[in-house]
């Protein structure tokens, strides 16, 4: 009497987290828009049905990832400048360390260069990032340059625009690491860069004393 080998078993349940994993991983190696729903689930190792019982669409994915891992980043963030009672700079100091550790070396660092290369094909994506994200980032960057005024230590300065300023290069640091970096034989140390932007960023602000 023979014996068949029992079919092999496909996964019924993933967590959403790992299905969100997943999403992220595709959604920076090959984009939004060339990302599927099948890759997901391969990539996840579940069926396509599996992944239906918690996301019907890539947006429904796409927000999933950005409340699970760019959200509370931003919340322990807002925390750290609440609970900070030192100088404005050692605070700029803390909160880029925070957003290295939490967003630039993880996969999460790739989401900055997919939506500078997708928004205007997304809207409504670019929408939602724009109200959760950089709306977010902004407020707490705002808030931390308008303290350092009103203690003296930055001069006098229009912070919409010194907020933009402030980003501008941390952004264009982990665009470059997912483009063109790969073209340098010597590519630049984050830590270093991030060091030197602080330097700057300290010679600049500070209110010069009389």
């Amino acid at each position: 009497m023979s014996h068949s080998t029992p079919p092999r078993k496909r996964r019924k349940e993933a967590r959403p987290s790992e299905l969100a994993a997943a999403a992220l991983s595709l959604f920076v190696e090959k984009g939004f828009a060339a990302t599927r729903l099948d890759d997901v689930a391969q990539r996840a190792g579940v069926s396509k049905g599996t992944l239906y019982l918690y996301f019907d669409s890539k947006e429904a994915l796409f927000k999933r990832v950005i409340q699970e891992g760019v959200v509370p980043v931003l919340i322990e963030a807002e925390s750290i400048a609440l609970k900070h009672e030192g100088s404005t700079i050692l605070l700029l100091e803390k909160l880029l360390a925070n957003w290295w550790s939490g967003i630039g070396e993880t996969p999460y660092a790739g989401i900055p260069k997919l939506m500078v290369a997708e928004a205007s094909n997304f809207p409504e994506l670019a929408k939602f990032y724009h109200e959760h994200v950089i709306r977010r980032g902004k407020a707490l960057l705002a808030a931390a340059l308008a303290r350092g005024v009103a203690s003296g230590e930055f001069a006098p300065m229009n912070i919409e625009a010194a907020v933009d300023v402030v980003i501008a290069p941390i952004l264009m640091l982990v665009i470059w690491h997912h483009s063109l970096a790969c073209c340098e034989s010597n590519p630049v140390d984050p830590k270093d860069y991030l060091a030197t932007h602080l330097k700057l960023l300290g010679t600049g602000l500070v209110a010069t004393r009389v």
